[in-house]
């Protein structure tokens, strides 16, 4: 059995409202922080953490845009997006308040942890792991790469890495995550890469029809930014990928 809450804390000036997942009981449970791309927490994430709630893992879905989401609002969306990707140090303020309520939950292991990344989320949780957060697994999903990287502050970082892209995804090309895996092999990092073929950018995301589908209403994430298109089959590979680290450096 699933058991499931809001969890609500501020952070950037902000009230987020995130969503916890845990089995039934009082654990110890290994811990996933997960972070949601640009549009928003919406039900693909908080799914996600049911899921691995499911297989025995305590997991929270970060919130950092207040409990809003973006569907079909792509300037909006990108006004709240680009500042913070720009600023590391609020980017890791966000997730760091995350990881504290995630943390401070009880029954939570917190020497077993892991953290999953979708697009912005994704960077979130790399700047965590980039400054000090020692994580078992982190899983990249297309996400926003960090501009400048400096091997040294790569080095030493544990756990295992796993980035998944589309070929066809403008935001986070196979090109710059070879650049950006590069400085991970030269600092040591267990890392691994998958490029989904033809599959865009947030290629998990399903369509969400907002309007009436029988005047022409079209699926509400495709009209965020250009390059963005749901792919169902590499969407479930992508997620088998996560399910498979998991398994192999943090089972519960």
């Amino acid at each position: 059995m699933v058991v499931t809450r809001q969890a609500i804390y501020d952070v950037d000036g902000l009230a987020m409202v995130g969503h916890l997942a845990r089995p039934d009981g009082e654990g110890p449970w290994p811990a996933v922080l997960i972070g949601h791309d640009g549009i928003g927490l919406e039900d693909y994430q908080r799914g996600r953490a049911d899921l691995l709630a499911d297989r025995g893992y305590i997991v929270l879905a970060m919130d950092y845009h207040a409990g809003r989401t973006y569907f079909g609002e792509p300037e909006a969306m990108l006004a709240r997006v680009m500042p913070l990707l720009a600023d590391p140090g609020r980017m890791r303020a966000v997730g760091r308040a995350a990881l504290d309520v995630l943390l401070a939950e009880p029954g939570t292991d917190r020497e077993r942890l892991a953290m999953v990344g979708f697009g912005a989320g994704g960077r979130i949780v790399l700047e965590l792991a980039g400054t000090g957060t020692r994580v078992e697994a982190l899983a990249a999903i297309h996400p926003a790469l960090p501009a400048t990287t400096r091997v040294e502050d790569w080095v030493g970082v544990g756990g295992a890495f796993l980035f998944g892209t589309g070929s066809e995804d403008p935001l986070c090309t196979p090109e710059q995550l070879s650049t950006f895996t590069a400085v991970l092999q030269d600092a040591g990092v267990d890392w691994r890469v998958n490029v989904y073929g033809g599959a865009q950018h947030a290629f998990w995301a399903a369509p969400v029809q907002r309007g009436d589908a029988s005047d022409g209403a079209e699926p509400a994430h495709l009209a965020t930014v250009p390059g963005v298109g749901h792919h169902a089959l590499h969407a479930t590979r992508a997620w088998r990928a996560v399910l498979d680290l998991l398994e192999e450096t943090m089972p519960p």
